[in-house]
């Protein structure tokens, strides 16, 4: 009457197999490690990038436990800290400013577990320690930034079409431009409605005064709103790489509010220069006439910088045009040879200004240069092939479309495209986050401990059948989210020893089902399937109920709600399998083969 199938009991073997391969990496722990990542856009982390690695640790005779490259850097795992220390000193020497090494942390899971994708968890900000920001977009700035552009841009747009006005003020979001009589403001209104088509505009008079009122349309407020974040988010990874972090954390979060998490970094003034720094762009003419090396001194009116290649390039002093005037930066592809180009757009001074540059230097070489920091690299440095008019620039030569992506970001990231004020700043001590996974980990241990007594004393066998779906639903939760790169928090782990109260729930019903078809006078190996059958509907009402709100949770929450929302959602899934497949599957094994059974022990 109790007898699984065999694929019941081959199912059961396999998620248990599942189960014990991906929950074990977290087992072995983590080893010191450096990582080296790129910082220029024109290098890449490589198959090269991993030998030049290779070579300066075996150079200074260092040797590396485990070398890996993955899509951004190349890792280095060691056996221990002295060793991961003077690993960083060499290949700071030998890399150079153009790359970043990065203390990091490895899994010491040997590489046949690594081969299947089998990881440990992450560990939050809360049990690894750093520095946590909650960064707040001011969108109104952001909205006065484009107005304030805009102003000037109406100016520049009427002088160049010879369209005579009296001024051009601004309050808050609107932009008000006089005009002398009423035939001038219509060739105005014209001109601007062609030139700005995120503007509404209104006229009327005041006195002797022709007015014009210009104010964004609501689609273009909430279109340069979200271009200010995605922008922001941009620039913060850029900055971010600087600091050394291995695994930073850079998310928005709501409309106007950006999420930064440097797990390992306890310099929070560092961290806060990083973050707030502001960088420019500018555009001057290559100087070809002199030749420049490593150890060369400039010539007077000229400067020396380094290119993405690593080379060097002498540009005059004289500044063309500066990134103020870039609106947008584009990867794309050039129509006459169909290589990768970026494509610029700049506002009406810009344009005006890259016209003339451009019509005056024909044949000279133009270098794009972003500085941050004080210091100056040099984007690209093309050939001003002819004269380039209507604020439309192109830059292409030997880019591949990867170095159009990321040159078009950095022109277009080069600075914060909207101000952001720190609203919430915590910081983690490693100390603190080793006693947090200790207490954590042992409020596990302990309660999975205690309910293990309570359910063997109280249940007997059954009780200890109980005890054992228990362990097997914890290794398929620490399992399924070692699978997908969860991030274990704090609340993640208060969500883990919710979970062991809750499928433990499951089987007390069962058990308390099963008495009592007992005292009914139902035959034992009845009662059993009785038990199962009848408790089963009330197991899954009462699970789908916290599924609901752990997957609302999940969709509302934010941050560690929804860390806790995760691992509740999966504690529910594979409580359902233990509780009730797992734990009649033993007690089948146990009593199922006996024809005649009398008597079980189930207290």
């Amino acid at each position: 009457m109790n007898r699984y199938p065999l694929w019941k009991y081959l199912l059961i073997a396999a998620a248990f197999v599942f189960g014990l391969v991906y929950a074990l990496p977290n087992l072995y722990g983590e080893a010191p490690a450096v990582q080296v990542l790129p910082l220029r856009s024109g290098l890449k982390a490589d198959a090269a990038l991993l030998k030049r690695v290779d070579a300066a640790l075996k150079a200074a005779q260092l040797n590396a436990d485990v070398l890996s490259l993955d899509m951004t850097s190349v890792k280095a795992r060691f056996a221990d800290t002295d060793t991961q220390l003077k690993a960083k000193d060499v290949l700071n020497a030998q890399l150079g400013e153009d790359y970043v090494v990065a203390l990091n942390l490895l899994s010491r899971s040997p590489q046949w577990l690594a081969s299947m994708n089998a990881l440990p968890m992450y560990l939050g900000l809360d049990l690894r320690g750093g520095v946590h920001f909650l960064l707040q977009v001011d969108m109104k700035g952001a909205l006065d930034k484009a107005t304030e552009s805009a102003s000037s841009d109406f100016r520049s747009t009427l002088r160049d079409q010879n369209i005579p006005y009296s001024g051009v003020t601004r309050e808050g979001s609107l932009v008000t431009v006089k005009f002398r009589d009423a035939d001038t403001r219509g060739k105005g209104v014209a001109e601007l409605k062609q030139r700005f088509p995120g503007f509404e505009f209104l006229t009327h008079e005041e006195g002797s005064d022709f007015l014009l009122n210009a104010h964004l349309k609501p689609t273009e407020e909430t279109h340069i709103q979200e271009t200010a974040v995605q922008q922001n988010l941009i620039t913060l990874r850029n900055r971010v790489n600087e600091l050394g972090v291995a695994e930073p954390v850079i998310q928005q979060q709501g409309i106007d509010r950006i999420v930064v998490q440097l797990p390992g970094v306890q310099d929070t003034a560092r961290a806060k220069d990083i973050l707030g720094r502001t960088a420019t762009l500018e555009v001057r003419l290559v100087d070809d006439e002199h030749q420049v090396g490593a150890g060369s001194v400039a010539p007077f009116g000229t400067e020396m910088f380094r290119d993405r290649d690593g080379g060097f390039i002498l540009v005059k002093k004289s500044v063309l045009l500066t990134g103020e005037r870039i609106n947008d930066a584009q990867p794309g592809f050039d129509s006459r040879n169909n290589e990768p180009a970026v494509h610029i757009n700049l506002d009406a001074v810009g344009a005006r200004k890259f016209k003339d540059a451009t019509r005056e230097n024909v044949g000279k070489r133009m270098a794009i240069i972003l500085f941050e920091k004080g210091k100056g690299e040099v984007v690209t440095a093309p050939v001003i092939r002819e004269e380039i008019g209507g604020g439309r620039v192109q830059i292409s030569g030997k880019m591949t479309t990867e170095e159009a992506k990321d040159t078009s970001l950095l022109l277009r990231a080069g600075a914060l495209a909207a101000p952001m004020e720190i609203v919430e700043e915590r910081t983690v001590g490693p100390s603190l986050g080793a006693d947090n996974i200790k207490r954590g980990f042992d409020s596990t241990k302990i309660g999975f401990i205690a309910i293990a007594i309570f359910m063997i004393v109280y249940y007997m066998v059954f009780g200890g059948v109980s005890v054992m779906a228990l362990g097997v639903n914890l290794l398929l939760l620490v399992a399924l989210l070692s699978l997908l790169q969860a991030t274990l928090t704090l609340p993640g782990m208060a969500g883990i020893a919710l979970t062991l109260g809750m499928a433990i729930d499951s089987n007390v019903l069962i058990n308390e089902r099963i008495r009592e078809e007992l005292r009914n006078g139902v035959p034992p190996q009845t009662a059993i399937h009785e038990g199962y059958e009848h408790a089963f509907a009330t197991i899954l009402d009462s699970n789908i109920t916290n599924l609901v709100v752990g997957i609302a949770l999940f969709m509302f929450g934010s941050g560690p709600i929804r860390g806790f929302a995760v691992v509740l959602c999966l504690g529910i899934l594979t409580s359902m399998f233990s509780a009730v497949l797992v734990s009649r599957a033993l007690v089948n094994v146990i009593y199922g083969r006996k024809a005649r059974l009398n008597k079980v022990a189930i207290g």
